[in-house]
């Protein structure tokens, strides 16, 4: 996990909260698999320009929700788990249908205009395959 992580002053989600996605978008993608090591507390919290209590709580989260194992004197590292980046693949895909949900109340679209807008997105991706 050598790119950095972007934090946003401008973002409404808590600085913690970011670095959290960033992490699960990371695990969920592959870039990190199970057993990998992830940047110490302190390294992290230099790298992205945030205090060391704003990663502590990002690390706490994810330790408590089975995403990351730490180990007293030996770091912390994406937990071994078979379905965890079905998981995380899972929660990600909701995040996007939330964020859709929203975009189309504020365009005051119906529940069958999105479904409508999403079977017609899927249908031009479908077409691009080779």
């Amino acid at each position: 996990m050598h790119s950095a992580f972007v934090v946003s002053q401008t973002d409404p989600r808590p600085l913690y909260l970011q670095i959290k996605d960033q992490i699960r978008h990371r695990i969920a993608v592959g870039a990190l698999k199970p057993g990998d090591e992830i940047p110490s507390i302190r390294a992290l919290a230099a790298g992205a320009r945030v205090s060391v209590i704003t990663i502590k709580r990002a690390y706490l989260e994810l330790e408590l929700e089975g995403i990351i194992q730490t180990r007293h004197g030996r770091g912390s590292f994406v937990a071994e788990g078979v379905r965890l980046a079905d998981t995380l693949n899972q929660q990600e895909l909701d995040q996007h249908l939330q964020a859709a949900a929203r975009v189309a109340a504020l365009l005051h679209l119906t529940d069958d205009d999105l479904v409508e807008r999403l079977r017609k997105v899927r249908r031009e991706l479908a077409e691009r395959k080779p």
